[in-house]
C-alpha cells in the first residue's frame, strides 16, 4: 500500500498556499475600511432630509397622454366693426360651401363745398383692390345702396346685422377683367344722377361733430358684388393711409367747369364701417359637407368627429377642450404646480388637391373666451416681440401647428374665480385660406405635451 503525504520537501507548495493567504488578508482589510467608512457617513441624497419640511421637496411630472377634444364651432354674430380689410363678393368651397362677404361704410368729403354753382361731367369711383380670388375672367357687378341709419365709428356692429335702407341704389356696375391673386387698381363708371344725389342739399356739405352734418343727410352705402356661376371675392382697405400717403379708394365727381370734387372712402378721418357675412355650409358637396356643426344659437350637437374644421371670414372654427386639466386644477392633493411645458399639437389634413402645405392658412392663432364672453389671444402670444414662443406656424415636414400654451395653463390652474375654462379657440387672422385639422378618434389625433413641477 502507498501512503500519500505532504512532504515539507515541497518548498513549491508552501509559497503557493503563502501567496493566496496574503490576497485573502489584503481583500479583507479592504471590506472592513469601506464598511467602518459607509456606516460613519449619510447618503448624500437623504442629508438633512430630517431637518427641511416636505414642502421643500419637488416632483416633477411629465404627460403626453391628457385628453384633448376637438368641436367644430359656428357663431353667425361676430363684431366686425372698423375692420382692417373689408371683403365683398363670394366664394365657394366643396368642404365649406358659399361665403357671401360685404361691407357698410361712411363716406367723407375730402374739403369743404366752395358753394358755388355746379354742373357735373362724370362720376367715378376708384378701387385700390388688394386681392382677387375666384373668378376673375368673367363679368360680375357691383351694387351701391345707400343705407338709412347713421353709423358710428365708437359703436359695435355685427357680421349679421340687418342693414335697413332708403330704396336708393346704384345698381349694375360693371366690374372690369380683374387678375387674380394680385393688387387690382380699378376705375369704374357711374351714373351723373348718382353725383347730383350726394350734392342734393349743399347746405349739408360740412362736417362739425357738435350737430348734424354731411353724415346725417348721407348716411353711408352698402356695397355688394352680384356674383354670376363663377364667384368672386376681392379685398380693400378702407383704413385711413400713411401719413405720406394717398387716397386709394374715394368717388371724385367732374365738373363742366373743370373742377373735382372728392368723396373718400379710406379718409385720414376714419369712416364707420362693418362687414358683413353670411355661410352656406348646405351647398358644399356630398361626402365633403361638414356633417357636425355647434352653434351658440342652436342646439348643441356635441359630437367630436374625426375632422375639425377652420374657415375664413368668421366663418366655422374649431374649439379644444381639456378636459384632463380640469380634473388637475380639482385634484385636492395637488397644491402647488408651476408648468414646465405646454405644448398643443394639431394635426392638419390634406386631401392632395384642394388641400395642400402650400394652399393652407400659414399662421394660426389661439384665444380664450371669459365668462362675460370676451374673447383675447392667449397670453403666450406676446411673451416676446417676434411671437416665437408662441409659434403657431404649420409644420409642413410633420404636418401639424404647434402651440406653446404654457402662460394660459398656468393662468388657468392659478385662477379661483372660475373665469376661465379649460377650453381654447383656433383662429385664423386675415385671409381667404381655410384649414380642416385632424382631431379626436383620428389616427394622429390632437396631443398636448404637458410637463409641471409640484412642490
Amino acid at each position: 500500500m502507498t501512503r500519500c503525504y505532504h512532504s515539507s520537501k515541497l518548498p513549491c507548495r508552501v509559497i503557493s498556499v503563502s501567496h493566496h493567504l496574503f490576497k485573502i488578508f489584503c481583500l479583507t482589510l479592504f471590506a472592513l475600511v469601506v464598511f467602518f467608512v459607509s456606516s460613519c457617513e449619510e447618503g448624500p441624497t437623504k442629508i438633512g432630509n430630517r431637518l427641511l419640511p416636505g414642502s421643500d421637496f419637488v416632483e416633477i411630472a411629465s404627460t403626453d397622454t391628457l385628453s384633448v377634444w376637438s368641436y367644430t364651432m359656428y357663431d353667425e354674430s361676430i363684431r366686425t366693426d372698423n375692420p382692417a380689410i373689408s371683403y365683398l363678393g363670394q366664394i365657394y368651397d366643396p368642404y365649406f360651401g358659399t361665403t357671401t362677404a360685404e361691407f357698410v361704410t361712411q363716406i367723407r368729403m375730402a374739403s369743404a363745398w366752395d358753394n358755388q354753382p355746379f354742373a357735373i361731367d362724370s362720376v367715378r369711383l376708384i378701387l385700390h383692390l388688394l386681392d382677387v380670388k375666384g373668378g376673375s375672367g368673367v363679368t360680375h357687378t357691383l351694387k351701391l345702396s345707400e343705407i338709412a341709419e347713421q353709423i358710428y365709428t365708437d359703436s359695435a356692429y355685427y357680421s349679421n346685422k340687418p342693414v335697413l335702407l332708403t330704396g336708393y341704389e346704384v345698381p349694375d356696375i360693371e366690374l372690369p377683367i380683374l387678375k387674380a391673386d394680385t393688387v387690382n387698381d380699378i376705375v369704374l363708371n357711374l351714373p351723373q344722377e348718382f353725383g347730383y344725389h350726394l350734392l342734393q342739399n349743399p347746405e349739408w356739405l360740412f362736417y362739425d361733430n357738435s350737430k348734424p352734418d354731411f353724415r346725417s343727410f348721407f348716411k353711408g352705402l352698402y356695397f355688394q358684388i352680384s356674383s354670376s356661376s363663377d364667384p368672386l371675392l376681392v379685398t380693400l382697405s378702407l383704413q385711413p393711409p400713411s401719413t405720406m400717403g394717398a387716397y386709394n379708394n374715394y368717388f371724385v365727381l367732374y365738373m363742366l367747369s373743370g373742377a373735382k370734387f372728392y368723396f373718400i372712402l379710406d379718409a385720414v378721418n376714419t369712416n364707420a364701417s362693418f362687414n358683413l357675412f353670411s355661410h352656406k355650409f348646405n351647398t358644399a358637396m356630398p361626402g365633403k359637407k361638414i356633417e357636425h356643426i355647434d352653434s351658440l344659437f342652436n342646439d348643441v350637437d356635441g359630437y367630436r368627429d374625426t375632422l375639425s374644421y377652420l374657415q375664413c371670414l368668421n366663418g366655422v372654427y374649431t374649439k379644444i377642450v381639456f378636459p384632463g386639466l380640469d380634473s388637475l386644477k380639482n385634484n385636492l392633493s395637488l397644491k402647488n404646480i408651476a408648468v414646465n411645458k405646454a405644448r398643443l399639437k394639431v394635426p392638419v389634413y390634406f386631401d392632395g388637391d384642394l388641400y395642400r402645405a402650400s394652399t393652407v392658412e400659414s399662421q394660426l392663432y389661439l384665444r380664450y373666451k371669459t365668462l362675460s364672453g370676451s374673447k383675447y389671444v392667449v397670453p403666450d402670444y406676446n411673451l416676446d416681440q417676434y411671437h416665437v414662443f408662441f409659434d403657431g406656424k404649420l409644420d409642413s415636414t410633420a404636418n401639424l401647428y404647434k402651440f406653446n400654451i404654457a402662460a394660459f395653463v398656468q393662468g388657468y390652474l392659478d385662477d379661483a374665480s372660475g373665469n376661465v375654462k379649460p377650453e381654447l379657440e383656433i383662429f385664423q387672422g386675415t385671409g381667404t385660406r381655410n384649414v380642416i385639422l385632424k382631431a379626436n378618434s383620428s389616427k394622429t389625433p390632437v396631443k398636448f405635451e404637458f410637463t409641471y413641477t409640484e412642490f
